[in-house]
């Protein structure tokens, strides 16, 4: 088997997640979180759209994780985020954090906003 080393731009990878947690580039996140480009940081959850927003230039493509299960987003929030020209995809949060690193790996312009597992 051959292995490659992985070498990530100008975002983190998701190192681990758990119960109310993420790990990112070795920094523990509590709570819901918002990754990419412009960094790590907590996330407000589904009515928090200004820093999903404020991406919109600098993604082609946002990770919405939701939870341990997938669920519908709220109407809302797929309006805006459509409205707005943001690509999006909606998955449970273990998929959207094995997702983003896949495609941050090969250079992609991604982010990664996800609820925790409970």
């Amino acid at each position: 088997m051959r292995l490659n080393e992985v070498t990530y731009t100008d975002a983190t990878p998701v190192d681990s997640y758990g119960p109310d947690f993420f790990r990112i580039g070795g920094v523990l996140n509590q709570g819901a979180v918002l990754t990419g480009p412009k960094g790590t940081g907590s996330w407000g959850g589904y009515t928090d759209t200004a820093p999903l927003l404020a991406l919109i230039d600098d993604i082609d493509v946002l990770f919405l994780g939701t939870g341990a299960e997938i669920a519908y987003i709220p109407a809302a929030l797929r309006e805006e985020l459509e409205q707005a020209g943001l690509g999006f995809e909606v998955m449970n949060s273990p998929a959207a954090c094995r997702t983003y690193n896949v495609l941050l790996s090969e250079g992609r312009r991604i982010a990664l906003a996800a609820l925790p597992v409970v």
